[in-house]
Order: C-alpha cells, then sequence, then structure tokens
C-alpha cells in the first residue's frame, strides 16, 4: 500500500469514528490533518484492543504486537495505519516515548488498575491521552516547546477526565473504576465499582470531578496562544466540544449516568468554526 493510500484510510477511519476529534483536525491544513489522523488510527487501534471481547492475555499479546511494530517503523508495511504513522513520524518526528505511553496506559486497563489517589489516576490519564496531546504538538509545532509539552499533556488529561465521567456507566458494567477510591470514600459511595449510597452523594461526586476536569482544561488551554492559528483553532474546537460535554454532566449527573452525554453534530460544527475565528483573532 503506497502512502496516499495509507492516509486516505486513516481518514476515512476518523471520520467514521473520531466523534469529538474530527470536527477540530477538519481545520488543519493538508499535511498536518493527514499526520492527525494517522496519530488518531492508531490510537484507536490501541483503544480498541483495551475494550475489545479478547481475554486479557489475547489483549497483551496484541499490545506487544502494537509495541513491536512501532520500535521499527516502515512505510513498506502492508498494513495502512503503520505506513501513515511511519510517514508522520518521518515528516513530523513523533516522539516514540508517547506512543509508548498510549500502549502502557491500555495495558493498565487489560490488567485491572485500580486508583487510590487522584495522583494515581494522574499518571494513568498522562498515558493513555496526555500522550496524545504531545503527539499531536509534534505535528503542529509550537513556540516555548517544553512549555508548551507540559500544556498538551495537562489538556490531554482535562480531556480523560471528562471520558471518565461521560463513560461512568458503561464502564461499571465492564468492571471498571476510573475514580479515585480517596473520593469515592469522601463521599460515603461504594469502593467496588457500584456507585451505591445516596443519590446525592454520587452527583455531587460527579460536580467534584467535573470541576477539577475544568480546572485542568484552564490550565491546558494556556497552549493555545502558543500554536499558529490554525492548530490553535484545532486545538480549541476539540476543547470546547468536551468541555461543553462536561458541562452537560455538570448540569444533570443524574441523567449523564443513564445516557451517554454527546453532541448533535450541527452544534460539534458550529463550534469548531467559532473556535477557529477565535484562535485567528487572538
Amino acid at each position: 500500500m503506497n502512502v496516499a493510500e495509507a492516509y486516505e484510510h486513516c481518514e476515512s477511519l476518523t471520520r467514521a469514528a473520531a466523534a469529538n476529534f474530527y470536527y477540530g483536525i477538519l481545520l488543519l491544513p493538508r499535511d498536518k490533518r493527514r499526520a492527525t489522523c494517522a496519530v488518531y488510527a492508531f490510537a484507536r487501534r490501541i483503544d480498541d484492543i483495551g475494550d475489545g471481547r479478547f481475554d486479557p492475555r489475547e489483549k497483551l499479546e496484541l499490545l506487544d504486537a502494537a509495541a513491536r511494530a512501532i520500535e521499527d517503523f516502515s512505510t513498506a508495511s502492508v498494513d495502512p495505519v503503520i505506513v501513515a504513522l511511519a510517514d508522520a513520524h518521518l515528516r513530523f518526528s513523533l516522539p516514540i516515548d508517547a506512543l509508548e505511553d498510549l500502549i502502557a496506559g491500555v495495558r493498565m486497563d487489560v490488567t485491572g488498575a485500580t486508583y487510590q489517589s487522584f495522583e494515581d489516576l494522574l499518571g494513568y490519564c498522562r498515558r493513555v491521552a496526555g500522550s496524545i496531546g504531545r503527539l499531536c504538538l509534534a505535528i503542529f509545532g509550537a513556540r516555548e516547546l517544553e512549555r508548551a509539552r507540559a500544556l498538551a499533556d495537562d489538556l490531554g488529561v482535562a480531556m480523560q477526565l471528562t471520558n471518565i465521567l461521560r463513560d461512568l456507566r458503561e464502564d461499571s458494567a465492564n468492571g471498571r473504576m476510573y475514580i479515585p477510591r480517596e473520593d469515592l470514600v469522601r463521599y460515603h459511595l461504594s469502593t467496588d465499582g457500584r456507585f451505591e449510597g445516596e443519590e446525592g452523594q454520587m452527583d455531587a461526586l460527579v460536580r467534584f470531578q467535573a470541576r477539577r476536569a475544568g480546572e485542568w482544561f484552564d490550565q491546558g488551554l494556556e497552549l493555545v496562544p502558543l500554536l499558529d492559528k490554525r492548530s490553535g483553532g484545532c486545538v480549541l474546537a476539540m476543547a470546547n466540544i468536551y468541555r461543553r460535554v462536561l458541562a452537560r454532566i455538570e448540569a444533570d449527573p443524574e441523567a449523564a449516568r443513564q445516557v451517554r452525554v454527546s453532541l448533535p453534530i450541527w452544534e460539534k460544527a458550529w463550534v469548531a468554526t467559532r473556535s477557529l475565528l477565535t484562535a485567528a483573532a487572538g
């Protein structure tokens, strides 16, 4: 498979699967858009392994295979995702350690990691989501690069904290617990994943976690002025879509536990357009 076909595959996959990211990615120039889609396609593959119906041993073997694939990138591969990712690496020097972090984070899911404290959870978030922020930053470029890397990582944490709140019901059904145990104890809730306790206590916990995520967004969005206008618009679009999801969860935690919160297509498109204009004006 040639490189152009590989990128087309990744863009098609991203368009179909990246419900909240694609509207921001569309704001990028072609070369950056294609590379970002390659990163997303690889991240989607790793995430799908973690969420798949394989047994844990098979999942770990698949993750090991993914790790080997990024040890020696080759555009001669027959795998379109690896072909595109290899070309993106050649063009933008993608940080291999960030790809390794992503795989390591999903390994934590497979092995059933739990989190006693927020600091414990923070390490997981930086692996599965901060890593994506650092990969995207390599594609975007930035002023004050070291500071920008830290802020990109922080923004990834904010998005992952939002994902955790959005997916509480699904994760609980699958036996996964991402809320730190210290927070469950603080709000007098069961620590075994069933979220047993008074309804008001659960609502209070969700609102607390939402405020925490909001603080990480405030911090991470200091990245935008360090980027060019179109990259800044992309980041703003992604972040603002997530913040709208977060606001809906915080406003009605009970409803958010019953139905997975999402935005309609028209609202995502509107947020993306407005974000690009905001970045251009800034």
